[in-house]
């Protein structure tokens, strides 16, 4: 081990041990690099906690760690009209981020990662070609520095890493999500197997609430960009109406969810950022955990060309690639989110498309697998069209 005065030396120090963190950090270090995982214990994010298929395959998520299977999504309209939408061939899995989490971190540290408790502080230059990475260390909050020659900052949307490190983080557009764990009710009325989505205003006036089957118990959720929005009586307010609010809350958590990819991910020298840090959640469905885990694989991968070579413009690899395979996506995304999420009226209509065969199976084909289906252009113009007729009112809902 390298010694500058006692101070530790890696090749990577992983600030956040959130999907994308620990991912980043795991598959760095199952290829030989020295990887410092610093992650603040005890935190759980707020999640509805779905994951596709296509996931649970590249990154052999076991079974084990799957609370529910879907089977189902329920797109709730403002008027409460309801169209079900089934999945077809396969499910959608269900995580709870207490459990998920902690077994990605673990995994990390079998692979050899050092996994420390640990909160970031600041970065710091005074060796040539190496960071000095500040941190304080467990409960007592001991002050401790590494040196590193790349720093990966996938502490989440409100990143201490991106602030300090990359241009223009701060100014990141974000909805502040929130949801309640409570104990899943006896009775035929909540199936286990179904996610409910709501686009009601009431229950948020940008974005949508959710109810998600976690097993034994159900996360009630919500999200808004909009200041002064009360995201706990919108929550209070849907568990009245489903027939929830007698159930036992186990826990709430609230916590900012990026809405736009960063146009940089790195600062062109030793910091590259990934996950939530980066804004790598989808606009209009919010998913995150299957792209901040993609994210966190592109970040090691782009990582692992930049200590071979030293050149730092490998960095940016990670963010070219990511929006080479979803950039379209999220694109889409963004603008019917754009769209469809501004009043009740539309809302109302956006449900109704919901209702065609055609737009079901697309989305579920982009969703469980994450690609776009080329081979159905007929159905994508097809969608198109029928989206601009219900946009222009051509059609009655």
């Amino acid at each position: 081990m390298a010694h500058h005065g006692a101070c530790e030396t890696f090749d990577v120090v992983v600030v956040g041990g959130g999907p994308a963190g620990a991912t980043a950090a795991a598959d760095l270090a199952a290829s030989g690099h020295r990887v410092l995982l610093l992650d603040k214990a005890g935190r759980i994010k707020p999640c509805g906690g779905a994951i596709p298929p296509r996931l649970i395959r590249d990154f052999a998520i076991p079974d084990s760690l799957l609370v529910a299977r879907i089977r189902s999504a329920r797109m709730v309209a403002p008027s409460a009209r309801h169209v079900d939408m089934p999945v077809g061939e396969g499910f959608v899995g269900m995580v709870d981020r207490e459990h998920f989490d902690p077994y990605l971190r673990e995994r990390a540290a079998l692979a050899g990662a050092d996994l420390r408790d640990g909160l970031f502080e600041r970065i710091t230059r005074d060796h040539a070609g190496l960071a000095t990475v500040h941190y304080r260390q467990g409960k007592a909050g001991e002050a401790r520095q590494v040196q590193t020659r790349l720093v990966i900052g996938a502490d989440g949307a409100t990143s201490a890493v991106g602030r300090a490190e990359i241009p223009g983080h701060a100014r990141m557009r974000q909805v502040f999500a929130y949801h309640e764990i409570v104990r899943r009710p006896e009775g035929p009325q909540h199936d286990g197997a179904r996610c409910d989505v709501y686009y009601q205003g009431r229950l948020s006036p940008d974005f949508y609430a959710w109810i998600f089957p976690h097993g034994e118990t159900v996360s009630v959720g919500t999200g808004s960009a909009r200041k002064g929005f009360s995201l706990r009586g919108a929550i209070r307010e849907l568990r009245a109406g489903t027939g929830l609010e007698a159930c036992e809350t186990i826990r709430r958590e609230g916590a900012p969810i990026p809405l736009k990819p960063l146009r940089r991910w790195d600062n062109g020298r030793d910091v590259l950022l990934a996950g939530d840090a980066a804004g790598v959640v989808a606009p209009a469905s919010g998913e995150g955990i299957y792209y901040a885990m993609l994210g966190g694989r592109l970040a090691a991968e782009a990582a692992g060309a930049f200590l071979v070579a030293g050149d730092a413009r490998a960095l940016a690899g990670a963010r070219k690639k990511f929006m080479r395979l979803h950039g379209r996506v999220f694109w889409i995304l963004g603008m019917m989110q754009w769209v469809w999420y501004r009043s009740d009226g539309l809302r109302e209509r956006f449900v109704a498309i919901c209702k065609d065969k055609d737009v079901q199976q697309l989305t579920w084909d982009a969703y469980m697998n994450k690609e776009l289906v080329r081979a159905k252009p007929a159905a994508h113009a097809r969608i198109f069209f029928k989206d601009l007729a219900h946009l222009f009112r051509w059609v009655s809902p």
